[in-house]
Order: structure tokens, then C-alpha cells, then sequence
């Protein structure tokens, strides 16, 4: 009988164990990866072009020893990266203080001059190639002083690599942006600003001509925000983020909507991009999606943690008690298809967060699945078990046709019926960055797959037989 009972327990304590295994989640390993983390902005990006990503993480700059470790290198302030003079060098944009920081072969940083600007306060600014000319420009947030001063959006132009200029500086309705992200959503060969407003502001959806002019057409295109006639409000909108999230080709959109309790705040929103049928104007999908409220949301990412091809969110919270003394903590929900999403936070070990606006993927170490830093803190992913395939994928712009980083390229890969794409994009949510290295989650296939590639300028590639399990650059030619 004891003899039996001993058997029981071991079964059970192998079950557990099993379990646990598969569901092993995210694991902190900021200490052990030599880490001190605060909790600003962060972004992903090789700096130094050794072929792991390193992290800059509210504004301080980790070299990444192999996987191993992290290196602390220097510090400057919140900001992206994108190469804007094309040696092949990420450069970086901060934004508190605003500088330009060239990169010098890896080695060393120098400050650049940038065009006398106005008065403004930036929380967040995207890298972008607005008229296809191979160099990246920027657009760059205008937020608040509180209560009474708004602060007007701009555009800074790339003048070859050499300096910027102003080249648009918002003049009518002056709104209160947080975060910025850029797409070419409609997918007519340029690229498209999507702005979050903050103070009950309508959302901008800036549609670029290719010349360098935009429209907002953020109404038209159903991505305002929701309006009460009655009330005059939209939402607390603090960053939203581009992605492909039923698997059909076209790019939606997330927008994080921070609200209060009253009911006509605007919620978090799930926008599926309709395609060319519908001139890519967007359908609200939030009430299918199930998203839990909570006062305080704020960052969103999307990456594809568990490898099954889909976009999963994470979406943080900036408030540790909201209205009601209600808790409010960061989220991860798993994209279940169909605009279906379920919490599994606790489940992936990323319960009971602090509060915090930091949020971004990246694979540091090379195994094929994505790591998150947010909070201060850089989980890694301990893969699942659950046997899924990847691959990832590196484009290369020429510095001439295309920017070396190829920011604003678009890739798809086939997998059946589904269609999945990613961007390489320099800013999501407020001030974060994801990697520039294209991940992409395969599920069970194991076969070959196909990249057809789109360039900044339009120009289409298609590469074949890639293997699965792999890192694969392509060359702008």
C-alpha cells in the first residue's frame, strides 16, 4: 500500500513537472545577464553590427556579449535608432534631451547639429523614409506642458545624409502626441504616420502622397477614436502599434487607449485593416478580441512569443491602483485567431508587473524566440517546448535606392491558408523600438518556406527555399 502511494506521488510530482516545463514561459534574467535596468523607453538594435542585439534601454546603452551578457556602454537619453547617413551604422534620435548621436563604426558617439526647433516636449518620434529617397527622415511628437501649452508635430527632412531641415510643422489644431509608429498600410509604395493622442484627442492617420505631403484621413479610415457628440471626448491615447494580426497579408493596427471608469472613454481598439476591396479603410474588431479593461493602459508590442505565427500583445499599465482601488497591471495575451485573445500573463510568468511605459521584442539570444524587456526588467523566453519552428529574416538596404537598415520594408511569408507579415519599423508604441530583425513564427511547418519581400520604394523580391531554423539576410540588388 505504501509502495503504491509512493508511485502516486511520483507520478504526480513527474506530471507537475512536465507541466511546468511546457509552460515555462518568461524567466527575469536581469541580474544574472548583468544588467541595472531603469524603466524607460527601450530599443533593440545592433549597434555595433557583431551580429547580436544590443539594448538601449531608458537612455542608457547595453552591448550584448553574446547572449551571455550585456556590457554597459554609455548613456544619453530616451531615443531609436536608424542609420541616417547610411555608413551602415545605426545612429540614434533621443529625445530628452533632442539630440542626433552618429554612430562611429561602433566604436565611439559624437553629437550632430540639428536644425533650431521650436519649443516642444517629445514622448515619442519614428524613423521614416517619407519621399523614397534612400535617406531617413523623422517625425518627431509634439506633447504638452500641463496644463496650457501644446506643442505642434514635426517633420524633420534628411538632407542626404548631411543634416536635417524642417519640413512640416503642424499648424492647425495643435494635438498632444504620445506615441508614434509608421506604416505603409495602404501598400501604394510610401509611408504612413499613425500619431496616439493623449487628453480625449482624436487619433491622426497621416496618408503620405509619396511627395512628402500627408492627409489625415484617420476618420474616414475609421481610426479616430470613438466621439460622443454629447460628451466631446475620444481616449488617453499613449502608443499604438502596426501589425498583421489575422493572418491575410494586410497590416492592422493596435491603439492602447488609456480611460477612466465612464463608458464613453475610448477602450483599447482592434483595427483590422480591410484591404484594397475596401480601400484599406479599418473595421473595429475590439468587442471579438476580449481585452479585460483597466484604467491605466499605455505601451503596446506585438511579437509573436510562442512561435504559432500569429502577433500575440503585451500591453503595459501605468498606474499601480487605478479608480476604485482597483490594481492595474501590464498584460500579455496570446492571439488565439479569429480576433480571439486570452490572458496568459500569469501563465508566462509575467504577473504582478510594475508600472511602466517600456515595451519591446527582440530574440537577444539568438534561439529563435522573442525576449521581452519591460519594467526594468529583460525576461527571456524559455521557449515553450513546444516545438515550433521560426525563421528569421535580415534585409539590407543598398544606402543609396534604400536605407542600409531597410526601415519600412514589408515581408510575407505563405504558410497554408495564412499569409504572415511583418515590417522593419523604428518606433511603436510610445518611444519603444522594436528589433529590426524580422521574426517570424512557423508553427509546426517544417518545410521551406518563401519571402516575398517589398522595399521601401516598392520594389519586389521574391527569395525561395529558405530553411526553417535560420537567420537569412537579403541584400537590397
Amino acid at each position: 500500500m505504501m509502495k503504491n502511494k509512493i508511485n502516486i506521488i511520483a507520478l504526480i510530482i513527474n506530471l507537475w513537472a512536465i507541466t511546468t516545463d511546457v509552460h515555462a514561459g518568461f524567466q527575469d534574467k536581469t541580474r544574472a545577464l548583468g544588467l541595472e535596468l531603469a524603466n524607460g523607453a527601450a530599443a533593440w538594435a545592433d549597434y555595433n553590427n557583431d551580429g547580436w542585439t544590443d539594448l538601449y534601454a531608458a537612455g542608457t546603452l547595453w552591448e550584448n556579449m553574446q547572449g551571455k551578457r550585456f556590457k554597459k556602454i554609455t548613456g544619453n537619453g530616451e531615443g531609436i535608432f536608424g542609420d541616417f547617413n547610411n555608413d551602415g551604422f545605426l545612429d540614434l534620435f533621443t529625445w530628452n534631451p533632442i539630440r542626433l548621436i552618429q554612430n562611429n563604426q561602433g566604436k565611439t558617439f559624437e553629437a550632430v547639429p540639428l536644425p533650431e526647433l521650436p519649443k516642444t516636449t517629445i514622448r515619442g518620434a519614428c524613423w521614416f523614409d517619407m519621399d523614397n529617397d534612400g535617406f531617413l527622415d523623422l517625425y518627431l511628437g509634439g506633447y504638452e506642458t500641463w496644463p496650457n501649452e501644446s506643442f505642434p508635430d514635426m517633420i524633420l527632412k534628411n538632407q542626404q545624409g548631411k543634416q536635417f531641415a524642417i519640413h512640416w510643422k503642424q499648424t492647425e489644431k495643435i494635438h498632444r502626441a504620445r506615441g508614434v509608429t509608421a506604416c505603409d498600410f495602404d501598400r501604394d509604395g510610401d509611408t504612413d504616420i499613425y500619431v496616439s493622442n493623449y487628453r480625449l484627442q482624436e487619433n491622426l492617420l497621416w496618408q503620405n502622397d509619396g511627395q512628402g505631403t500627408f492627409t489625415n484621413v484617420a476618420k474616414s479610415f475609421g481610426v479616430d477614436g470613438d466621439y460622443n457628440d454629447n460628451v466631446w471626448t475620444y481616449g488617453h491615447t499613449i502608443g499604438s502599434a502596426w501589425g498583421d494580426l489575422n493572418d491575410d497579408g494586410f497590416i492592422d493596427l493596435f491603439v492602447g487607449n488609456f480611460s477612466h471608469p465612464p463608458a464613453y472613454q475610448d477602450r483599447p481598439k482592434f483595427y483590422m485593416n480591410l484591404g484594397p476591396k475596401e480601400k484599406f479603410h479599418f473595421k473595429d474588431k475590439s468587442k471579438a478580441a476580449s481585452l479585460a479593461w483597466q484604467e491605466s493602459y499605455a505601451s503596446p508590442a506585438l511579437g509573436d512569443y510562442d512561435n504559432d505565427g500569429d502577433l500575440d500583445l503585451f500591453l503595459t499599465t501605468v498606474y499601480a491602483v487605478g479608480s476604485g482601488s482597483i490594481r492595474n497591471y501590464p498584460v500579455l495575451y496570446r492571439n488565439d485567431d479569429n480576433w480571439h485573445f486570452s490572458d496568459v500573463t500569469e501563465e508566462q510568468g509575467l504577473a504582478k508587473l510594475p508600472p511602466t511605459y517600456q515595451a519591446a521584442w527582440a530574440d537577444f539570444d539568438n534561439d529563435g524566440d522573442l525576449d521581452l524587456v519591460t519594467a526594468g526588467k529583460l525576461f527571456v523566453n524559455q521557449d515553450n517546448k513546444n516545438n515550433n519552428n521560426w525563421l528569421k529574416v535580415q534585409l539590407i538596404g543598398d544606402g543609396k535606392l534604400i536605407n542600409t537598415a531597410a526601415i519600412g520594408a514589408q515581408v510575407r511569408v505563405r504558410i497554408k491558408d495564412r499569409i504572415l507579415t511583418r515590417q522593419i519599423e523604428a518606433g511603436a508604441g510610445e518611444g519603444n523600438q522594436n528589433d529590426l530583425i524580422l521574426h517570424f513564427g512557423l508553427a509546426d511547418s517544417n518545410v521551406p518556406v518563401s519571402l516575398d519581400i517589398t522595399w521601401p520604394n516598392r520594389k519586389t523580391v521574391n527569395k525561395t527555399d529558405c530553411k526553417v531554423k535560420q537567420l537569412v539576410i537579403v541584400p537590397y540588388k
